[in-house]
């Protein structure tokens, strides 16, 4: 039986949560280049409650698909908080999910918009509202890929949980 990675664990713990609680989800991606659909989709059972997702590397996507505001992107950028943030809240409106998790920030191998590599910004969209957990990592590409996807799960697990103060 094949082993499943950390971000596979915490895909299957936040579908659980997701289907107990009649939810959806869906994702909209930069930093992780579909990686977090992949784990969410590895889950067996996974459609119960994983409606899709956009991977939107081109900021002109963010804009177009997402809705990204071009003054959001102008102020502060694609690596930023507030870009996260109206990643997760155009997903979620796009695709009627319940809860949609972003990510956007800096795998390397250089920095971006000033940003050094490991700036990681994960915005998660709910029907309380939005919020954005703000990350410094360490690794090489794919750890800071993978460590990221495993954190944006982990934070949407804590949420369906009531463990995080509710979205808004």
């Amino acid at each position: 039986m094949k082993r499943r990675s950390a971000p596979e664990v915490e895909a299957a713990e936040a579908l659980a949560l997701l289907r107990a609680a009649g939810a959806s989800l869906a994702t909209a991606e930069s930093l992780t280049g579909g990686r977090l659909a992949a784990a969410v989709t590895s889950v067996p059972g996974a459609s119960s409650s994983y409606v899709g997702g956009f991977v939107t590397y081109a900021t002109e996507l963010k804009e177009t698909l997402l809705g990204v505001p071009r003054g959001v992107v102008e102020q502060y950028g694609v690596v930023s908080g507030e870009c996260a943030r109206a990643m997760a809240a155009g997903c979620r409106l796009a695709t009627g999910a319940t809860y949609a998790v972003a990510t956007t920030g800096v795998a390397g191998p250089d920095s971006q918009e000033g940003k050094a590599v490991g700036t990681v910004f994960v915005g998660l969209a709910g029907p309380e509202g939005e919020t954005v957990l703000t990350m410094e990592l360490i690794g090489d590409r794919h750890g800071i890929q993978y460590r990221a996807c495993r954190e944006a799960l982990a934070a949407l697990c804590g949420i369906l949980r009531g463990e995080q103060p509710p979205l808004g």
